[in-house]
């Protein structure tokens, strides 16, 4: 376990190069299909695709820096029960930890299921992507791939990467059978294949890539790029918890919702099959309106707002693998991921867990420990 090869990137044309790889992939008899970011035939969209045939592959787009949904639900829906084939999944850092607590969760399988993870330079927020992009977006890709490279990422004014990206302190993919590695890489010579289970080893013999050594400055480079995040991260939560730390300024946060719920709908983790929010629970009679507005002079509408975040913070946040989709997804551009991300980071770090760390630790609150909380429940251990 552990074999490192390289992948040539030839005529400077690293997306090219990755379709060659992927469909060198596809011909292996025992790969069904290739779960990719793919342009979409009739505009410049780009959305995961599952891909079958290898003459398909072309258009693909794992480089592009747009993140239109988190792919681990598309992976969930794929393997939760056996499909008689096995699924190559090219996909984020951080849609595989959301997939990994998907797995937990029982929502879906490692089965019948290869992991390609790519190390992440970051998307746009959905609107700027489209202005990025433009109408060439294989041109856009690359630029925005040499540039993010090079430690540049705001190359259009007034675009830089989602706040999301600027605070993920997980750019390089863990849990994945092969990595695709950038960092630290001379990419225009080739991008570096490496395994990372045993999966990854025999298919990575299979694919007949020269051997490679993986070179010292990827790991500066990697720390690097972690030690900007973590910058950013912790001065966001210091902003956010100041914008929260009362209930009338949480209140006032989260003005601006309004029950949509498609924070919910994008949250990869979210998978209740029917939600409190909406059912009849908050179904409220009309004569309770009026009378909660009588008794305080006036009320927002639609109520029980911050309820729902709140709700869904207990919900979710030992999960929460900091994507920020619930903010792409905000039609009101509430910072959303800033308070989720904030409050999570709290959680798992009370819990000693780290959202899609692995597959062998068990959520927080679905196993006992004697000697959880001492602090909290007032029981100290004995040491007997």
């Amino acid at each position: 376990m552990g074999a490192t090869a390289k992948l040539e990137v030839k005529d400077n044309d690293p997306l090219a190069s990755l379709e060659v790889f992927f469909k060198a992939m596809l011909k292996l008899e025992d790969i069904s299909a290739v779960l990719v970011p793919r342009q979409l035939p009739m505009k410049k969209t780009i959305m995961p695709a599952l891909v079958s045939d290898p003459e398909s592959i072309d258009g693909v787009y794992p480089l592009a820096p747009v993140f239109p949904l988190n792919a681990a639900r598309i992976v969930s829906r794929l393997t939760r029960k056996p499909s008689g084939g096995k699924v190559a999944a090219v996909l984020r850092p951080c849609e595989i930890r959301a997939f990994y607590e998907l797995v937990k969760l029982k929502q879906g399988t490692t089965d019948e299921l290869v992991i390609v993870g790519v190390d992440c330079l970051g998307a746009y927020k959905n609107t700027d992507y489209f202005r990025f992009a433009a109408e060439d977006v294989k041109k856009s890709t690359t630029e925005f791939y040499r540039n993010a490279l090079a430690g540049k990422t705001k190359i259009m004014e007034g675009i830089d990467l989602a706040p999301a990206c600027k605070a993920c302190e997980y750019p390089v993919p863990s849990g994945a059978d092969i990595t695709i590695g950038l960092f630290g890489v001379n990419t225009d010579d080739h991008f570096l294949i490496m395994s990372q289970s045993h999966t990854g080893d025999e298919l990575l013999g299979r694919l007949e890539l020269s051997p490679a050594e993986e070179p010292a400055s990827r790991q500066e480079a990697i720390d690097s790029i972690v030690s900007r995040r973590i910058a950013y991260r912790d001065n966001m939560f210091a902003e956010t918890r100041e914008a929260t730390n009362t209930l009338e300024k949480l209140t006032s946060y989260l003005a601006g919702c309004t029950n949509c719920y498609n924070c919910r709908v994008a949250c990869p983790v979210c998978y209740c099959k029917e939600c409190v929010f909406v059912t009849d629970v908050f179904n409220h009679e009309p004569s309770q309106y009026l009378q909660w507005a009588m008794r305080k002079g006036a009320i927002k509408m639609p109520t029980d707002t911050v309820f729902y975040h709140i709700t869904r913070l207990a919900h979710m946040s030992t999960a929460c693998v900091g994507c920020g989709q619930c903010s792409n997804a905000c039609p009101n551009d509430i910072h959303v991921m800033e308070l989720f991300r904030m409050v999570a980071d709290s959680t798992q770090k009370a819990f000693d867990y780290q959202a899609g760390r692995s597959l062998e630790e068990k959520p927080p609150l679905s196993v006992f420990r004697e000697d959880e909380f001492e602090e909290v429940v007032g029981i100290a251990s004995t040491g007997t």
